[in-house]
């Protein structure tokens, strides 16, 4: 492979090493890398409780894995701590790490990556901070150590699909917790990777594919013909062909906007859920929320989309894990009108089975400029109903959700009330030490 033409930068992407683990670790004076603990879920919010996080010596000791272990897995052991999540503190957390980072790289030159990795091209600025990226990385660890307590891992590359992997496959298990990868060391560093799922970007089903291909590793993908690649998986094969080359052309600077903008919410109910009306309470919710969610970004949906979830037994018995319908609407973001449609096409197809999820979406979405009459109602009463979405959306916003509910909500199959405190499904806690 000529690399010569490749773009070829400084690229770190870092990982706050069992970031919610660790953050629980440091707030209670202790080393996250020696101290036994988990952070585990509410019972009621992921039926029976989720390990969401494990520090390394959990890890180690327990054989727990996060978002895979549950509260049945936890050994009865004193020394292991079981702490319950505090969303709204790893938020801040999150962002203090990336205002360290500010103080290495350009704003335009970072992309926070999800809650605990960032990418950071140091391109043009890594020679300001040491002599080599490697004394830069360890920079950056002892910083954040420094002030945060946290300990961080460093994946360097070429490009950010090298330093992805440098940080997955080998910053993760060296002692400096840093890793590097470069288009000369790609025979060395990717090739020698024997399972496929460790890799970014390939999943189980993925893997499996390529398995059927005749393909079982990472040498193999790389040796396999591009066009036969292609020709079985499409486009998604060429990336994956230039993965195993180490080749990715990312911009940092470019950034990626959707084609088609969606706003919408689901939820995983606290139990299984059977009556009728429980489930019906449910969707008019969540229609409702995302009703306010469209108000909020001045937008209209054109299309509605409902998704319902069977539980385990019910998917057993049924043959499905459930259904999903979608309806073209005149534009619309009143909240009567999408809980009416989400209604009609849940009954329309509900048989009585058990739920477990519910899920809304809306698309084709289009600016908010006026309200769209019917000839067969008093204009009047229309106005006057769209107006009280925006009341209520107002005294929300400045009281909290909860300053105003439903009756309905207060009912036993209600969920708005306890999702309302919730941060990405869990426990916001406090964000304050």
């Amino acid at each position: 492979m000529d690399y010569s033409n490749e773009p070829r930068g400084v690229f770190f992407l870092i990982d706050n090493k069992s970031f919610y683990a660790s953050v629980e670790a440091t707030m209670r004076n202790l080393n996250p890398l020696t101290v036994p603990l988990v952070v585990m879920s509410e019972q009621e919010n992921t039926n029976g409780g989720l390990i969401l996080a494990t520090s390394p010596m959990a890890k180690k000791m327990y054989h727990l894995k996060a978002n895979v272990s549950r509260q049945r897995n936890l050994p009865q052991d004193p020394n292991l701590m079981v702490v319950p999540p505090r969303m709204n503190l790893y938020i801040k957390r999150n962002l203090q790490i990336n205002d360290i980072f500010r103080r290495f790289v350009a704003d335009e030159d970072l992309f926070p990556y999800s809650i605990d990795e960032s990418i950071l091209d140091l391109t043009h600025s890594w020679q300001l901070f040491g002599s080599t990226p490697v004394e830069v990385a360890k920079l950056i660890q002892r910083t954040v150590r420094k002030e945060l307590g946290l300990y961080v891992t460093v994946g360097i590359g070429d490009n950010p699909v090298q330093a992805k992997i440098a940080l997955d496959i080998y910053a993760k298990h060296t002692d400096n917790l840093i890793g590097e990868i470069h288009y000369e060391t790609v025979p060395e560093r990717i090739w020698s990777i024997n399972d496929l799922t460790d890799v970014w970007g390939i999943g189980s089903r993925m893997a499996l594919r390529l398995n059927r291909l005749g393909i079982h590793n990472m040498d193999e993908l790389a040796h396999t013909s591009p066009f036969y690649i292609k020709e079985k998986l499409g486009i998604i094969g060429t990336q994956l062909f230039a993965t195993a080359w180490g080749i990715d052309r990312t911009s940092l600077h470019k950034r990626l906007k959707p084609k088609e903008a969606s706003i919408g919410n689901s939820q995983v109910l606290p139990r299984d859920y059977n009556s009728q009306t429980e489930i019906e309470t449910v969707i008019k919710e969540l229609g409702e929320q995302v009703g306010a969610r469209l108000r909020h970004h001045n937008k209209q949906a054109g299309v509605l989309y409902l998704g319902i979830g069977f539980s385990y037994l019910a998917s057993e018995d049924d043959g499905r894990g459930g259904f999903s319908h979608s309806m073209k609407i005149a534009p619309t973001n009143n909240n009567r009108q999408l809980v009416s449609y989400l209604i009609q096409m849940f009954r329309d197809s509900w048989q009585g089975q058990t739920i477990r999820n519910v899920a809304v979406y809306t698309s084709k979405l289009s600016n908010d400029v006026g309200e769209q009459l019917s000839i067969f109602f008093d204009p009047k009463k229309q106005i006057k109903k769209a107006n009280t979405d925006r009341i209520l959306d107002s005294i929300r916003n400045q009281f909290g959700f909860t300053s105003l509910v439903y009756a309905r909500s207060l009912t036993e199959g209600g969920t708005a009330i306890n999702r309302a405190s919730l941060v990405g499904g869990h426990n916001g806690g406090n964000a304050y030490e």
